[in-house]
């Protein structure tokens, strides 16, 4: 490496120091770019009580075994629970339409129902 010479010093000084607040400059640009930018979500609805409630119906319409019932009950719980939780991975925030006044936000039901009974169905394959 060259040595600085005794008038060099000060310009090589000026220019660090330069370099380092224009780093200072761009990484505090970043961090703050981060923190204010809002996460793009979306709010939607699912009717959680009208769909368990379709299937409770169909399920006491059947003629089976209380047993199997029951534990067709019990695995449509678990696919729907685990739907709604999925849903809300994306970004999305999933409210429970009997349970808020949510105005005008987007019905997720149908999305809703396909997820539980993909989720059902992949639970029948072994």
């Amino acid at each position: 490496m060259t040595e600085l010479t005794p008038s060099m010093r000060p310009l090589a000084l000026k220019a660090l120091g330069v370099a380092a607040g224009l780093t200072t400059l761009l990484w505090a640009g970043w961090i703050t770019r981060e923190i204010v930018q809002v996460p793009d979500q979306r709010i939607v609805t699912v009717r959680l009580a009208e769909t368990i409630g379709a299937f409770v119906e169909d399920a006491a319409r059947a003629d089976a075994d209380p047993a199997a019932i029951q534990a067709a009950s019990l695995a449509y719980l678990k696919a729907a629970e685990s739907a709604v939780a999925d849903m809300g991975h994306d970004g999305r925030v999933v409210l429970v339409a009997e349970a808020v006044l949510a105005g005008a936000a987007e019905d997720a039901t149908p999305e809703l129902e396909q997820r539980i009974a993909r989720k059902l169905s992949q639970e029948k394959q072994p």
